[in-house]
């Protein structure tokens, strides 16, 4: 797969010693316009695999998808498009707020923001399962290794890892899973684990989709905190394979 999306480049590291030259793994940044029922909505700079749940994902995050049933079909094609079919009448432009993150993917729909939340699913996780939960997101893949240029996302239900996706950007990471839930590729009864900061538009994401564990290995923002408060996710910050830190509702990590 790394053949796909790394290219090599030569590198000059130069010391007091003296300099030589060094192979290095470079992430390939790719622009894909994401279109829905042949009408373009946006672009975005992403990692290319993953890109069929990158387009879906992308549009549920724009506040044009909001279910599974309304997916028809998803074609990616060799020009940077990502031409995604729906059920859905109204592809016009959406009022949007622009977020922390950078590119495409950093809005979102203000329909999103403000609208009253679906309760989540009903879903617990095992502290003990929580280790290699964390572990096997950090290694399902060397690219992170090799390029030290993309976040990792993985989803995790019934002991086991359902989908990982990884990408330059930290929001296109969690849109692929997005993108698989709505797919059927992957249960939203689950917990998510993301290696980028947990700002309000990720943890709007997830908790719009009914995710109801939301797992980061760093920090949330103050309104990713308030926004899992009144969804009533769990919202999980600085997660270690030892310890983690609860914001919002601990009592779904059980002993």
């Amino acid at each position: 797969m790394n053949d796909k999306v790394t290219l090599s480049h030569l590198s000059t590291v130069i010391t007091q010693e003296g300099s030589a030259q060094q192979e290095e793994k470079l992430a390939i940044e790719t622009p894909y316009t994401v279109a829905l029922n042949d009408e373009p909505i946006g672009s975005s700079m992403v990692l290319p695999i993953g890109l069929e749940e990158f387009g879906v994902g992308f549009l549920f995050g724009q506040g044009y998808i909001k279910s599974a049933q309304e997916v028809k079909e998803v074609m990616v094609c060799p020009e940077g498009r990502i031409a995604v079919y729906a059920d859905v009448e109204d592809t016009g432009p959406r009022e949007v707020i622009i977020t922390s993150g950078c590119g495409g993917t950093g809005k979102i729909s203000k329909e999103m923001l403000t609208g009253a939340f679906e309760p989540l699913q009903d879903y617990t996780i095992p502290f003990s399962e929580i280790k290699d939960f964390i572990l096997q997101v950090l290694h399902a893949s060397t690219l992170n290794q090799e390029t030290h240029c993309v976040h990792g996302c993985g989803l995790w239900a019934d002991g086991k890892l359902m989908a990982f996706f990884e990408d330059v950007g930290r929001h296109n990471a969690v849109d692929k899973i997005m993108g698989a839930i709505l797919l059927g590729r992957a249960p939203a009864r689950a917990a998510i684990y993301t290696t980028g900061r947990l700002t309000s538009d990720m943890v709007l994401k997830c908790a719009r989709i009914g995710i109801p564990i939301i797992m980061s290995r760093t920090a949330p923002s103050s309104l990713g905190l308030a926004i899992a408060d009144r969804s009533g996710a769990t919202l999980i910050g600085y997660a270690r394979p030892d310890r983690i830190n609860a914001f919002t509702h601990p009592e779904r990590i059980v002993r």
